[in-house]
């Protein structure tokens, strides 16, 4: 399949650049896989789609700060992006200017608390740098680093948090895993109360997820690798739920990448930790995940591939013309999608 097909057109100003006030608020386009059929709703209706008996599966994971605004000893500003981190304090990195930024070259973040040497550069053209800090790393970042919000949004958010799931937990992603900004604490009260299971997975977001596919077979598209962790008593949760019949319903494709990743061909989930690349298209038999929350995606990208792996590639295209017509709000802040 070609990337071409999976393009559509968008209008900018439907690209949401700021939250709606209220989380769960956003509009939910409900979207049946087999006959392709849609619904407008509410994010805050979801709980009707859902059935006791039914797992609910979202990634926890948290963003970090990972923009930072440096200086070179000699002088000129240095943006550096965390995108991975390698242990021992060194991480992948991503620098603009990066021709300025050597090997053996230095940076100096803030008053000099957080230092960095580049040790080397990767085939993309990333850099692997070496950090000098003394206390806690997490926190030099609260302090000095800014939240990675994605390219196409050109405004500033006012709350940090905003950029945060409710449910946000462990911190590693350099973006936020978008479908489950929707979610109050409320509505997941009410969710389990109707007897949902809901459990956690965490998968870390690096910002390959906004990269573009540049191949044109899709097939010769090299996947970003992510970290993912499953939990034990998650993966107890979807085998026994999948055993007794219910659904498993992912919220986001980060938390489908993950439930996808670690089950077996005998579809049963396996508690692990590791690197994913898994890249989801049409023809992917799905092992795990029956149902999925998700927001609208960018045009041609490997996570549209996703929907159309489970929705068919002529359903969400229809999908996604009718959102544009109705002038849904698309990508990160903007609106849902219930595909089941």
């Amino acid at each position: 399949m070609k990337t071409s097909d999976f393009m559509y057109d968008l209008p900018q100003r439907l690209i949401a650049q700021t939250p709606l006030e209220r989380r769960d608020g956003s509009r939910l386009l409900v979207l049946d896989k087999t006959t392709g059929q849609t619904e407008h709703r509410h994010f805050y209706d979801l709980p009707e789609y859902l059935r006791p008996g039914d797992c609910m599966v979202l990634n926890d994971s948290r963003v970090i700060p990972a923009r930072l605004i440096g200086a070179r000893p000699t002088g000129g500003a240095i943006e550096v992006m965390l995108l991975k981190d390698l242990g021992d304090k060194r991480w992948e990195c991503l620098v603009r200017p990066g021709k300025k930024m050597r090997p053996g070259h230095q940076v100096v973040f803030g008053d000099g608390e957080l230092t960095g040497e580049v040790e080397s550069v990767s085939e993309g053209g990333n850099r692997i740098i070496r950090f000098q800090y003394e206390g806690i790393f997490l926190e030099i970042l609260e302090r000095l680093g800014r939240m990675p919000l994605p390219p196409y949004i050109k405004e500033q958010l006012a709350d940090p948090e905003r950029y945060q799931t409710v449910y946000s937990k462990h911190p590693g992603s350099a973006a936020a895993p978008t479908a489950g900004l929707h979610f109050t604490p409320e509505l997941l009260d009410k969710i389990r109360a109707m007897g949902v299971d809901v459990r956690f997975v965490t998968l870390h977001v690096g910002l390959g997820t906004f990269r573009p596919v540049k191949a044109e077979d899709i097939e010769d598209h090299e996947m970003h690798s992510e970290f993912c962790t499953v939990p034990a008593d998650t993966a107890e949760a979807v085998n026994k739920t999948k055993a007794a019949g219910g659904r498993i319903v992912a919220v986001g494709t980060t938390s489908c990448r993950t439930l996808e990743s670690f089950t077996g061909e005998d579809g049963v989930l396996r508690a692990d930790s590791g690197w994913t690349s898994i890249f989801i298209y049409p023809g992917y038999k799905f092992k795990c995940m029956d149902a999925l929350v998700t927001n609208f995606h960018l045009p041609g990208s490997t996570l549209v591939m996703l929907v159309s792996a489970l929705a068919g590639r002529e359903n969400i295209l229809a999908a996604y013309a009718e959102a544009v017509e109705r002038e849904y709000r698309f990508f990160s802040f903007g609106d849902a999608m219930f595909i089941h």
